[in-house]
């Protein structure tokens, strides 16, 4: 497959920039591979596809404010900082983004909050667009992080073109976010309500956890044509012995698995075991799945409408089928779809 085989044309005013009222009354897009029917649902719908004794596999990773405004010393210029991984807790050493990225320098320090509450100074040039920074503070951990993230709003994704505000720190978060570390939210995640778990819970479909602290590689552009020789960033996963139980099981009695998100896929394609069982694994993984592929253990998938050339939307193509996802997005665009990460939702099934 090429990169440009995944273009479309995706209008400004779709791209959803505020989440929907309610979290499980967003748009849902039924998918049946086998016969290539469409439905057009409400997620709250969700449901009707599955049974008792089936499972969904959701990621709990937990997105921290990852995103913060300074100003550099003695010019006073504006700098969005974007925190992506701290290095190392004893000397406060964090990876990041910058923008504007020519505007910083090694030894250059940047101010934040109030009155320059926190004060960062600039030890590495990583790449052209990354720096570490090291913040200077002398209390223990656990404060710096709290006095960190105080001064940090929600990592919108670029294409929400606005700036976060406090409903984002909440919208931009599943309700069962658990381990702390992603700057990406889990967005097919976001669509579950209290309620709607609470029904899963009494129809007997189990629910089981996984963790991928999602980064910013989701969104880098894509700069060859051939996909074979694009390589994506390593990202943290954990797979604990209670959700191998629960998934097992549910594929050993004949029941569906059912995965919520790309990201989720992405870990139960790294974690299966050569005899098709999920296994425990606590590592990183840069598996990009593009078509074709031979999937190895979900029975179906949950996932967001994507942006143009996305890994996301390339994962989503490889598991339904090239040409009917392709369909099934003209369709969204035909029916008034919205896209992103506060977008509305595709369940993709047999």
């Amino acid at each position: 497959m090429k990169l440009s085989q995944f273009k479309f044309k995706l209008p400004e005013e779709r791209i959803a920039k505020e989440p929907t009222f309610h979290r499980d009354e967003a748009k849902l897009m039924v998918v049946h591979k086998s016969t290539g029917e469409i439905e057009h649902r409400l997620f709250k719908n969700v449901l009707d596809y599955f049974d008792e004794g089936d499972a969904f596999l959701f990621n709990d990773t937990k997105v921290f404010p990852a995103r913060l405004y300074g100003n550099k010393e003695k010019t006073g210029a504006r700098i969005e900082v974007f925190l992506l991984r701290e290095l190392n807790e004893e000397f406060r050493l964090w990876d990041v983004l910058v923008d504007p990225a020519r505007k910083i320098r090694i030894g250059n320090k940047l101010y934040f909050g109030e009155d320059n509450a926190m004060v960062a100074e600039v030890i590495d040039n990583t790449t052209s667009r990354g720096r570490t920074l090291r913040f200077l503070y002398d209390g223990p951990h656990d404060e710096f992080k709290s006095a960190l993230y105080a001064l940090g709003v929600a990592p919108l994704p670029y294409y929400i073109d606005r700036e976060a505000n406090e409903e984002d720190l909440e919208r931009y978060q599943t309700i069962f976010a658990k381990n702390e570390g992603a700057v990406t939210a889990p967005a097919a995640g976001l669509h579950f309500s209290r309620e709607l778990m609470k029904r899963m819970e009494i129809k007997g479909v189990e629910a089981a956890y996984v963790t991928m602290h999602v980064g910013q590689g989701n969104f880098r552009d894509i700069d060859v044509e051939d996909l074979t020789k694009h390589k994506t960033d390593s990202e943290q996963i954990f797979v604990e012995r209670e959700a191998t139980e629960i998934v097992n099981k549910a594929k050993a009695e004949g029941h569906k698995v059912c995965a919520i998100g790309t990201s989720v896929m992405r870990v139960l394609e790294t974690a299966v075991g050569a005899d098709g069982h999920l296994k425990e694994y606590e590592g990183w993984t840069n598996k990009f799945i593009f078509p074709p592929y031979d999937f190895r253990f979900a029975d179906a998938l949950v996932t967001n409408f994507h942006m143009p050339y996305s890994t996301m939307l390339m994962l989503t193509a490889a598991y339904g089928g090239y040409d009917l996802v392709m369909k099934a997005y003209d369709e969204a665009l035909e029916n008034d779809y919205r896209f992103g990460a506060y977008g509305d939702a595709m369940l993709i099934v047999d």
